[in-house]
This record gives C-alpha cells, structure tokens and sequence, in this order.
C-alpha cells in the first residue's frame, strides 16, 4: 500500500510517499480503510524532531493523528464495530498515522463518522474538535453567561472553541484576521475584532474577559501582556503559548496537551450531525502532496484546515 513515512528528522524533504506493507490487525485492533487524514501543526513538530522527549516515535514514522475512513477488518476481540462502518478518530499520538491507503487503529479510540457531512472532512475534527471541547470545558471549566476571549479564532481550533462556548451560553470576542470575520459571525460572536494590538490593552476589546482561550504562538513577553485580558478571577487556558498566572488578581492559568477520548469525539460528531457545530475545511489535497502541505504550513501559505485524501 501508499503510505507517507520519513526515516528520519528533519525539513519536509525527509517526507517519502512510498510502498509499505498492510498491516494485520492484532487483538483489539482494527484494519481502516482511510479516506482522509488532516495536517496539524504539531505533524510539523514531531517531523522536525522537535517534541522527541514528549512523543518519541518509532522510525520510520507515518504521519497523520486524525483518521477518517471505512473499517476494513477487524482484530481479535474487537466488538461493537463491523466491516464497512465508516469511523473517525484521533489516533494516539506517537503511534503510526494516517497518512496511508490503510492503518491500524485501537478498536476504544473509534467512533461512528458524522453523517451530514462528506468522510474526507471528517478528517478534520477530531484533534482540533478535541482540542477546543478540553481546553474549554476542562481547562478553563467554562460556564454559562461568562465572557470569553478566544485569541486565534480564525484558525481551526479557534473556529470550534467559538461555536462550542456560544453554544454552552458564553459572550465570545473573536480575534483574527479580517478574512474570518464573516465566518465567525456566523458562528455565533458577539464581537469579532481584528488581531490583538497588545498595545491597546483589554478596554480596547471589550475586556478584561472571564475566560482567555490564546491558539497563538507568541513571545513570553507577549504572553505576560496577553494575561491583562484576564479579569481578576478569570482563566487563562492556551494550547499554545502560556500566559502566565496572577495570584495576586487570583488568575489562573492552564495549559492544554491534548487526548484522544472517545466520549468527548463522539459528542463533538453529534453537535455535527445536529447542525451545531460546523466544520470549516479551506483545502483538500491528496495524500502524495504531504510534503508539499507541510513546506506551505511551515512558510505560512496554508490557507486553514487541510486534508490529505487518501489514494
């Protein structure tokens, strides 16, 4: 079969599309057939060697931790799944990806796939749905009629953390560029407002907010300035760059590392099917342009949230 690997760390150069062997379903395992994975950043930083300590990856590797595709056979002792079901999921993290004709899933990490919505796309919710559902609703333990500032809203966390926290009852403010502005209108915003100029402070926004949801890499000093956007008793929740905790204002601060959870992807597929969370896809690409994908990311020319069709 197709599969994207590479041997070793480094540039996108290191990327090969090349022939590798189907693997056998084992106890508890299921064979997928893919029809999509979806690039995330952090595909960039497990390449580049960068997160060796956090995730270690046995090499060669194959990219590619959100899965959309069709069951294909199943391993000993697997239930509740039957061949041809069309599933989704995040597959763990520093276990071979997606980025292949088939892969191997752990039979607990996957969920029926949306129906309302194409299976390629699909590819595209379950870190980031993940992603947004945790640092909200576990991080910051959003509630009901708080003031919520999502600094990165253009981007495909950003885009799920808006409609989840609308949809919870939160006032959201949405930063990002002006090309999302209509986009995250229509999800839902109370207030949409260009990238934060952290020279104007929190007043200029509508601030200081309950609750800080920042998806932006920033410098620590920014970070720090970033933390007057939080009011005294708030929450500052990052799947980024931290901001930092005030105790004298009794602020808080968290910090997301992301999990695969079965239950939490599931309600995320029936917000989906509900019509109440909406997936932004900006580009579909096949698989053999991973390479290509990863140097457009890296140079800042991904235009959002993109997935990798399988062959």
């Amino acid at each position: 079969m197709k599969a994207v690997r590479y041997h070793g760390f480094g540039s996108t150069e290191v990327l090969r599309y090349e022939d590798i062997e189907r693997p056998v379903p084992g106890a508890g395992q299921v064979l997928v057939r893919v029809a999509a994975t979806s690039f995330n950043p952090v595909d960039e930083h497990i390449r580049a060697g960068a997160l060796t300590e956090m995730i270690p990856v046995a090499l060669p590797h194959v990219p590619g931790i959100d899965l959309a595709g069709t069951v294909a056979e199943l391993g000993a002792e697997v239930s509740g799944l039957e061949v041809g079901d069309r599933v989704v999921a995040m597959l763990p993290l520093d276990a071979t990806g997606a980025a292949a004709e088939y892969v191997l899933a752990p039979a607990e990490a996957l969920v029926a796939a949306p129906r309302t919505i194409e299976l390629v796309d699909a590819a595209a919710l379950p870190l980031v749905g993940l992603s947004a559902w945790q640092t909200l609703f576990e991080l910051a333990e959003l509630k009901p009629g708080q003031t919520v500032l999502v600094n990165g809203a253009g981007g495909a966390v950003g885009g799920l953390a808006v409609q989840l926290a609308v949809d919870a009852g939160a006032q959201v403010t949405a930063a990002a560029g002006p090309r999302h502005a209509e986009r995250l209108k229509g999800y839902g915003a109370a207030r949409v407002v260009g990238h934060l100029d952290l020279a104007e402070g929190p007043a200029a926004v509508g601030g200081p907010f309950q609750v800080l949801l920042n998806l932006v890499r920033i410098a620590p000093d920014e970070a720090a300035r970033l933390s007057r956007y939080v009011a005294d008793g708030g929450v500052a929740a990052s799947t980024a760059t931290p901001v930092p905790e005030e105790p004298a204002r009794s602020v808080r601060a968290a910090s997301l590392f992301v999990r695969g959870d079965a239950a939490q992807l599931t309600e995320l597929v029936a917000r989906v099917d509900d019509g109440r969370l909406r997936i932004h896809v900006a580009a579909r690409r096949p698989l053999v342009e991973s390479s290509a994908v990863h140097e457009d990311a890296g140079t800042g020319r991904l235009p959002g949230k993109t997935v990798l069709i399988a062959p």
